[in-house]
């Protein structure tokens, strides 16, 4: 026995000797190998590249857009982060399928009453059947296994012997999303339903995604811009390279699974985003808001097809507000920017350049006096026989001077006296007109607005009866912006200053670029010419083709005003009778301080046609608004030592308020000091009362400004219309009352 013991053991440890010298020929060969490969392999170059860029990744860091503000700062569109939750329908963590139906069914009860956009059942329904499409089974055999004893195998027993069906599983990982972008707000309190709290494993995909967001909603939406549409415009695609800003830089090291760290050295350094820069605007909101009720109204009651009204500030330039309406199916919408893109025959409002350049150039005296026709065609030169659209003078004495032909846009009147002066002197005309710039656009060439049409002498365009409709505003085509700038120039003393919709671009406060007023004629004509036309531009106003809206006891201020009708071709006829009536106003008279343009195209049948009212309505609201809100200034200014507290504070963001009143040394109580609320001012303090935080609950919005209240009312999904100025006083949807994703809601300003 001792000898068979003495044999196993020398056996034993041969074996082990034999594992011992594996193992360290094993372990030699790795050093070798090791040596090798630093010192003499000739690909350790790449392979040192691969493993490192297996390690390291390089991830861009996104830079905020810039802002687009309007005149007071107030902004016009702005970038907010939110989420976008992509479920991987295909996950592992979806495999219990038990617990997924149960999981699905109560994320989708909630979901429904959060958004209330879809159904419980349609949130349900789209899990699961997407689920099903994503993961497939495919039988591709079966597998024995034997549980039984050793007493069962013995014996032969049949029991303990099951067959296991193998499947093939095929995986679609797709990403479905569920339900729309979430701001942070609304994602803290998503997130701890069901799946979403990861109670299935992370199943979901969370990706930060920067939402342009327009607080004014479809105000001034043609000028603002969008750049994702098929068609881009505006100022977010004109200026666009400034407001996107740059990309920055960092480099990550993998460190573990779902783990990495930043990481910065001499030859991996991180680049910071630069954010997007901010556009400072000439727009004033309030003011807009007044010129699209004013000329939306005008456009429905005459069923026209599109509209556009300008308000520009007379020493600057700046275009306070430019509305630009057209009509759908369902009803009138910020269309194409007719402003500035639309150039067509002007009718009338041009008889002021032809005014002009008969005065300065022509040398004729004002007294000068044709026979109008009182209302009869007449027949001048070989020129077709013109018509003036209502007598003017008297059926005895029907020859009148130069104001009364201006004051009652008299066609006859014109075409004779431009036929005296200028035949023979085309050239002259025409480069008087080129001296008034409707050759060309003087600025906004950023917006690619679509050029002008003036005939010069001697080109193909220019025919025998071209001079003579030019001096009535046929046969060229110019834009709305164009007529504006050279009305606004004689309201500014014939100083013409081109339009500026932008004062300065700003990035983080300490790098802007400005746009000053830029003079395009220092000089449009002669002080003697220019006290002339003053003087006619008041007398239509007062007593010709605009004092419906403009004359005597119609309004507390006297303004200079222009009225214009022009029957317009649409293609290549005039057959279908489109017309374009315009209005160009400046006021005050004596001092101007904003110019003003209405013009809207519409085919002749219910409402009228021509200019005065078309456009009169129009100019008339925006011009008492400006008067009022400017006398309503003058009135409030006290000068005084003692020191004025607000009488009135506008609800709104609580923190802001509060910053008021701390401002102004008020006593604050508020049942929350975040969120938003309405304000009530005593004596020597304010009370502010929140409003409902919860999501599915209309917030009260009365108490505060247009801005506020768009924005609280649309971040939860409700449609917004609106009307008046100043703060909320009514919305038609009370306060507290639940509403679905979609329900519109119409609050009134006063």
């Amino acid at each position: 026995m001792e000898t068979l013991n003495k044999k196993w053991q020398k056996q034993m440890r041969r074996r082990l000797n034999v594992i011992k010298w594996a193992i360290i020929l094993f372990i030699v060969l790795i050093f070798a190998r090791l040596i090798y490969i630093q010192s003499y392999d000739p690909n350790i170059g790449k392979r040192s590249i691969a493993v490192h860029k297996s390690l390291i990744s390089k991830q861009s860091i996104p830079a905020l857009p810039g802002r687009i503000l309007a005149r007071d700062g107030r902004p016009l569109a702005s970038s907010v982060e939110r989420f976008e939750i992509a479920f991987d329908m295909a996950s592992h963590g979806f495999d219990r399928t038990e617990r997924f139906t149960e999981q699905a069914d109560s994320l989708s009860k909630l979901l429904s009453i959060y958004f209330g956009e879809k159904s419980a059942s349609w949130y349900r329904d789209t899990m699961l059947r997407i689920h099903r499409r994503a993961v497939k089974r495919d039988s591709i055999g079966f597998e024995i296994v034997d549980k039984r004893s050793l007493l069962g195998k013995l014996f032969n027993s049949k029991r303990n012997i099951d067959t296991v069906t193998l499947y093939k599983v095929t995986r679609h990982h797709t990403h479905t999303h569920l339900f729309r972008n979430v701001d942070a707000n609304e994602w803290e309190q998503i997130r701890h339903y069901p799946i979403l709290n990861e109670s299935m494993g992370l199943v979901y995909h969370q990706t930060p995604k920067l939402t342009r967001i327009y607080p004014h909603g479809n105000l001034a939406m043609r000028t603002i811009g969008r750049t994702d549409v098929k068609h881009p415009y505006g100022i977010e695609y004109a200026y666009r390279d400034s407001l996107a800003g740059k990309k920055g830089v960092v480099h990550l090291q993998y460190m573990a699974p779902n783990f990495k760290a930043k990481i910065e050295n001499d030859t991996l350094k991180s680049i910071p985003a630069v954010n997007g820069a901010d556009i400072y605007t000439t727009l004033d909101m309030e003011l807009q808001d007044v010129a699209d009720r004013a000329l939306r109204e005008v456009l429905r009651e005459q069923n026209a097809e599109w509209g556009t009204t300008v308000v520009m500030e007379v020493a600057t330039g700046d275009i306070l507000a430019m509305v630009n309406l057209s009509r759908t199916k369902s009803g009138y919408y910020e269309g194409p920017n007719h402003a500035i893109n639309t150039p067509m025959e002007p009718g009338s409002t041009m008889k002021l350049a032809t005014t002009l350049l008969l005065l300065e150039k022509g040398g004729m005296s004002p007294s000068k006096e044709y026979n109008s026709g009182y209302g009869r065609k007449v027949k001048v030169g070989n020129y077709n026989e013109v018509a003036d659209s209502h007598p003017i003078g008297t059926k005895k004495d029907p020859s009148i001077d130069l104001r009364t032909a201006f004051a009652e846009s008299a066609n006859v009147y014109f075409l004779k006296a431009v036929i005296d002066h200028f035949k023979g002197r085309e050239m002259e005309y025409y480069e008087g007109l080129c001296s008034l710039q409707f050759h060309r656009h003087t600025s906004l060439e950023q917006f690619k607005p679509q050029l002008p049409f003036l005939p010069k002498p001697g080109s193909a365009k220019w025919y025998g009866s071209t001079l003579g409709l030019l001096s009535y505003g046929y046969g060229l085509e110019i834009t709305p912006m164009q007529t504006l700038t050279l009305y606004n120039a004689v309201a500014n003393n014939g100083v013409m200053v081109a339009p500026r919709l932008i004062r300065r671009i700003e990035r983080n406060k300490d790098m802007a670029t400005d746009f000053p007023v830029k003079v395009v004629n220092p000089k449009i004509c002669s002080d003697a010419t220019l006290t002339h036309l003053r003087s006619f531009l008041e007398h239509v106003a007062l007593t010709g083709t605009a004092k419906e809206y403009f004359g005597e006891d119609k309004t507390p201020f006297r303004v200079g005003a222009k009225t214009g009708t022009a029957n317009t071709a649409k293609g290549t006829t005039y057959a279908d009778a489109y017309h374009l009536g315009s209005m160009v106003t400046y006021l005050p008279a004596d001092a101007p301080r904003y110019t003003l343009i209405t013009a809207v195209y519409k085919k002749k049948g219910t409402g009228s046609i021509f200019g005065a009212k078309l456009a009169g309505p129009v100019q008339k609201r925006v011009a008492t608004y400006l008067y009022n809100r400017e006398r309503e200034w003058a009135e409030r200014l006290v000068v005084s030592d003692v020191r004025q507290l607000p009488t009135d504070v506008k609800g709104g963001n609580i923190e802001h308020i509060g910053n008021i009143a701390s401002h102004f040394g008020l006593v604050t109580s508020y049942t929350s000091p975040t969120g938003w609320g309405t304000a009530t001012t005593g004596i020597s303090s304010i009370t502010i009362k929140s409003t409902t935080a919860d999501r599915r609950l209309v917030p009260d919005v009365r108490g505060m400004g247009l801005s506020d209240a768009l924005y609280l009312l649309e971040s939860r999904g409700m449609k917004v219309t609106f009307s008046g100025s100043g703060k909320v006083v009514q919305q038609s949807i009370e306060a507290g009352k639940s509403f679905k994703q979609g329900d519109k809601i119409r609050i009134r300003l006063e």
